[in-house]
């Protein structure tokens, strides 16, 4: 800060210390003023100086220092030499203090919300709203805006669910053509397998592989990618076990398409002896309960408060009703010591699945005495896939389930799972699953609501060996951010979920992984137009 005199003395000039900016200039008319006058001047001018520095540090501080003249500069300090601070931060108070007072109270009924922020601008300009009314209107357009997406976050779920229930048109198609071919064609309808290896269908000295399905196409994926990834596919038999209305197509397929040197059996739920109803009575009750069909094929959104529930655990229980879980086929894999009483050991494999690494060594797998073999589920982060716990099945507010089952017990998977059958054969498995079926059944489905890994849970407790999870990864029907590096290296990919690769809602990055085994060129494909994508 500098102070200059002219040389006539009839003017003063206050400077910043580089002399760029004059922060102050006073001229002095000689003729009417004294020296005495002028020395009282002076003496005012030096007192206000310390103050007038000190307001210029703290402005250049702030960061406007970039004023050039002394109205710029005046315009910065006027406020503070005046006494009056920047209000921002006092209107920002106020303006909280009215949302506080609006948050709980009741937004006026004749207040017309807008529908964009342009038209709250417009609205706002051409009414004068107060400040309570313009915050009503913020808290009413927030307010919708959170009802209108979390509908829209439902009705997403609700037509994910609609589409992963439904069957495509073309695997429809499929399954059209090929039974008409079963009817039409001697070559569809010849036997599998060929007379002289029927006694290969018995013999324990190879790899047997059951599916259970009424997918054609999914099947054919299934037994491909197992023999093309098999180091001795001529060592595999599969039985392919479909229910009656997809008999026909599913063998037309196998017969026209040999998954050679594999063996492949297709046999009919109506062609097993054993499967009566007088052996199955639960599953039966299962399939024509009339309550039970309506939770699973009835409208899940009628009756529904989804204001006391989350979109994922919406989510959740619509995946607990898919209709396939009161399907006898996925019930089937229950039966396996009684539907091949001559095998000792075998690998059951869901439908959704695909074969990338040879499975022989599953067979070479010591058990220790145990059941079922298959990769535990509560050893991950993922708490999608890889975190689950009996508590995540049950309800443990049912005093039965709290009584004999504990919440933090591991859960294991289905999808993959080679089975002792002569271990199974001395144990009550199949007794255990039907008293808790017919118990929940009996509580109204309040023991548990998913499907049929909840029962199999119970009856195979203290009979399940745990095998290495990279035989059998899970998730990717839900989990789109599946790592591929892992997808690349499990030896069993399992689109377990509801975005299954043959449906449109399936993830576009993960379903290469099945469509790799799909026979594009085969004539029925093509003529029902599956297409490669």
């Amino acid at each position: 800060m500098q102070l200059r005199f002219s040389p006539s003395m009839r003017s003063i000039t206050i400077s910043s210390n580089n002399g760029f900016i004059d922060l102050m200039k006073v001229k002095v008319a000689a003729r009417h003023i004294s020296y005495r006058t002028l020395f009282h001047t002076i003496l005012i001018l030096a007192f206000l100086l310390p103050f007038v520095f000190i307001l210029t540090a703290v402005v250049t501080l702030e960061g406007v220092n970039k004023c050039s003249s002394f109205g710029c500069l005046g315009r910065r300090l006027g406020p503070r030499l005046l006494g009056r601070a920047d209000d921002s931060g006092k209107l920002v108070r106020d303006f909280y203090k009215i949302l506080e007072k609006v948050r709980s109270g009741e937004i006026p009924n004749d207040l017309k919300l807008p529908d964009s922020f342009e038209q709250l601008v417009s609205d706002m300009k051409n009414n004068q709203y107060d400040a309570k009314t313009f915050a009503f209107l913020l808290r009413g357009m927030m307010e919708k805006f959170e009802r209108d997406i979390r509908e829209s976050k439902f009705a997403e779920l609700m037509n994910k669910h609609i589409a992963a229930s439904s069957i495509p048109k073309g695997i429809h198609c499929l399954s059209l053509r090929l039974t008409d071919e079963y009817s039409s064609s001697a070559h569809a309808r010849k036997q599998l397998p060929p007379p002289e290896l029927l006694p290969l269908l018995s013999d324990s000295s190879y790899h047997h592989f059951i599916v259970s399905t009424d997918n054609i196409l999914a099947a054919s994926v299934v037994v491909t990618s197992t023999v093309q990834s098999s180091v001795n596919p001529d060592k595999i038999v599969f039985h392919v076990i479909t229910d009656k209305k997809t008999y026909a197509g599913m063998h037309s397929w196998f017969a026209l398409n040999p998954a050679y040197p594999a063996i492949v059996e297709v046999k009919g739920i109506h062609q097993f002896d054993w499967l009566t109803r007088e052996n199955v009575p639960v599953l039966e009750a299962v399939e024509n309960q009339n309550g039970i069909r309506n939770y699973y094929h009835g409208n899940h959104v009628a009756g529904a408060n989804l204001n006391d529930t989350t979109p994922r655990t919406f989510a959740s229980k619509l995946m607990s009703r898919s209709p396939k879980y009161i399907s006898l086929l996925n019930h089937l894999r229950i039966y396996l010591p009684e539907l091949f009483p001559n095998l000792d050991k075998v690998v059951f494999l869901d439908d959704d699945v695909v074969i990338q690494r040879d499975l022989s060594q599953l067979w070479e797998i010591d058990l220790e005495g145990k059941v079922n073999g298959a990769v535990e589920t509560c050893r991950g982060e993922d708490e999608w896939v890889m975190s689950k716990r009996f508590r995540n099945y049950f309800n443990f507010s049912h005093p039965r389930i709290a009584k004999n089952l504990d919440p933090n017990e591991c859960a294991w998977a289905y999808g993959m799972n080679i089975f002792d059958l002569r271990a199974w054969r001395k144990t009550d498995i199949k007794e255990t699953y039907h008293s808790w079926l017919k118990e929940n059944l009996k509580s109204n489905l309040t023991m548990w609501k998913l499907g049929t890994l909840p029962p199999a849970l119970i009856a195979f407790k203290g009979h399940v060996h745990p095998i290495d999870p990279s035989w059998h990864m899970l998730g990717l029907g839900y989990q789109n951010k599946t790592n591929i590096e892992s997808v690349k290296k499990a030896a069993v990919i399992h689109y377990n979920g509801q975005s299954k690769p043959w449906l449109e809602i399936g993830f576009e990055h993960l379903r290469p992984f099945w469509t790799n085994y799909v026979n594009y060129s085969n004539d029925f494909v093509r003529n029902c137009h599956i297409v490669e994508p």
